[in-house]
C-alpha cells in the first residue's frame, strides 16, 4: 500500500492543524502504516478511498478524529527512564511536602498520558514511599487528546509484557491483581487518578494550580511555536515552587527563558524563575 504525495500532503497539514503533529516528507510510512488498517476497518477498499471520503467531507467529524487518533504515537510504559521517578523520590517530593505541609495539597499534570502508564506509576510511588500523604488531598490530573488511549487508561488492565517493561515485581505483586491473562490496576492506585481528554494545542480547560507538570516525549512531535506557546500556558499554572518534566530529548533551551533547567541526579527538570525582590531605597 502506497500513498500519493497529493494525500501525503492532505493528511500532514490535518495532522498539524488538529494535533500540531508534524509529518515531514519521508514519513510517509507512518502514514501508510497507521492509516491503513484504519481503511480497512472503516470498510474502505483503500488508503486512497479513505483519504477521498475524509476530503468530501468539510466539516471536522469522526472519521478526522479516528485519522488522527491512528496517527499519534502512544509509546509508553511504567516508570519510563527512571531517573526522573527517583529524582522525585530522593529529593523533589520530599521538598515539595515541606513546602505544601501547610496546604496538604499536592496536585500533578502527566499531559498527554497515552495508556496511563506514567500517572499509574506516579500514583504507586506516592503510595509505596509517601504515607504521610494519606491524609493530604492529592490529585493526578492525566490527559490525553485520544479517547481510544484514554479508554485503556481508564480501565486499568495490562498485559505481561506492558507490566514487564519497566514495573518493578514488588509493585507488580502489591499493586495489580491477575484477572485472565490480564494485570489489573487497584483501586486504591486507581482512584487517584482522574483521566480526562485534552488537546494540548485547543483551549485548556480551566487548570488548578499545579505542583508538578509531567509532559514528557510528545513536544519532539510539535513545530518551535507549538511548543513556545504550551511551555507558556503552563507557566501560568505552575505554582512558583513547582517543578516541569520534559522527556530527556525535549529542552526549554532556547523556547522559554524564563524556564531554569535544575539538575536533580541524572534528572533535569525545569522551574521557572522567580523574578528578584526589589529592593527598597535608602533613606537621603
Amino acid at each position: 500500500m502506497a500513498i500519493s504525495k497529493k494525500d501525503f500532503d492532505y493528511v500532514s497539514r490535518l495532522a498539524h492543524r488538529e494535533s500540531a503533529l508534524v509529518l515531514e516528507a519521508g514519513k510517509e510510512y507512518l502514514v501508510v502504516t497507521r492509516l491503513g488498517p484504519l481503511a480497512q476497518r472503516e470498510g474502505f477498499a483503500s488508503l486512497a478511498a479513505l483519504i477521498q471520503q475524509m476530503r468530501l467531507e468539510t466539516k471536522i467529524n469522526g472519521l478526522h478524529h479516528r485519522a488522527i487518533d491512528a496517527l499519534t504515537t502512544n509509546e509508553t510504559l511504567f516508570f519510563r527512564d527512571f531517573h526522573p521517578f527517583e529524582a522525585l523520590r530522593r529529593s523533589i517530593l520530599p521538598e515539595l511536602l515541606a513546602k505544601r505541609a501547610s496546604a496538604r495539597r499536592l496536585t500533578i499534570w502527566s499531559a498527554a498520558a497515552s495508556t496511563g502508564q506514567e500517572p499509574y506509576s506516579l500514583a504507586m510511588l506516592l503510595l509505596e514511599h509517601f504515607p504521610q500523604l494519606a491524609d493530604w488531598t492529592v490529585s493526578i490530573l492525566a490527559t490525553d487528546l485520544s479517547p481510544t488511549v484514554l479508554k485503556v487508561a481508564q480501565a486499568g488492565k495490562y498485559s505481561q509484557f506492558e507490566v514487564n517493561r519497566g514495573l518493578p515485581a514488588s509493585y507488580l505483586i502489591k499493586y495489580f491483581t491477575k484477572q485472565g491473562d490480564k494485570w489489573c490496576v487497584k483501586d486504591e492506585v486507581k482512584s487517584m487518578v482522574e483521566f480526562r481528554p485534552l488537546n494540548l494545542i485547543q483551549t485548556w480547560p480551566i487548570m488548578p494550580p499545579l505542583d508538578l507538570v509531567f509532559i514528557r516525549n510528545v513536544m519532539i512531535y510539535f513545530d518551535v511555536e507549538t511548543k513556545k506557546t504550551i511551555l507558556k500556558k503552563i507557566r501560568t499554572c505552575l505554582l512558583p515552587h513547582g517543578y516541569l518534566f520534559l522527556g530527556t530529548a525535549e529542552t526549554t533551551t532556547n523556547l522559554d527563558p524564563q524556564y531554569q533547567p535544575v539538575a536533580h541526579g541524572k534528572a533535569v527538570v525545569y522551574r521557572v524563575q522567580q523574578p528578584e525582590p526589589s529592593t527598597p531605597l535608602a533613606a537621603s
